[in-house]
């Protein structure tokens, strides 16, 4: 048992780490999408690229924080059952099935049908690891839910908690 909740709290660490990573993804999509529309409106001239690029990241945030979305209890809540026979099983038919997706994408170099456009292989690659980071996630929530019905650990929903808003409300209350 000691070692089901380790391998979960690793992979809880795994996910926050990147859902805190992410978090600048938005900035740049932000940064991305401004400074596309300040040269489009100002030197009347853009690229397909730029807004591939914006489509990319905000791909990047979605798919790679659905771990981290799970973590903070901020997905329908689901319980040990349907994390079992639904989240898990969805998760990696999708992952397995996106995987030869990618790899004829890489393999045929391919790009954007669109003038300008970018490599289509690394936001293909989104795809399986985001869902890997969401069937990790899931299991580590199975892991968790099972540990408390064996009366091991505290209701691991109660212990919800994010320490960057509750920072951030601390802040503007002050």
């Amino acid at each position: 048992m000691n070692s089901l909740l380790r391998l979960s709290r690793a992979i809880d660490a795994l996910n926050e780490r990147i859902g805190h990573l992410v978090y600048w993804l938005i900035l740049a999509a932000a940064l991305v999408s401004a400074g596309n529309a300040s040269v489009r409106y100002t030197f009347d001239t853009s690229s397909n690229a730029w807004l591939e690029l914006q489509w990319y990241l905000y791909s990047a945030v979605f798919l790679l924080c659905a771990g981290y979305t799970l973590l903070h209890n901020e997905h329908v809540r689901i319980d040990l059952l349907g994390g079992l026979f639904f989240l898990l099983p969805m998760a990696i038919v999708i992952m397995v099935l996106a995987w030869p997706v990618v790899v004829e994408s890489y393999v045929r170099n391919e790009f954007s049908a669109d003038a300008g456009g970018l490599l289509r292989w690394p936001v293909k690659l989104l795809i399986p690891v985001g869902f890997l980071l969401l069937a990790l996630q899931g299991l580590s929530e199975i892991i968790k839910r099972a540990l408390f019905l064996a009366g091991r650990i505290p209701d691991p929903v109660e212990a919800h908690h994010e320490p960057m808003a509750e920072e951030f409300l601390k802040g503007s209350v002050e």
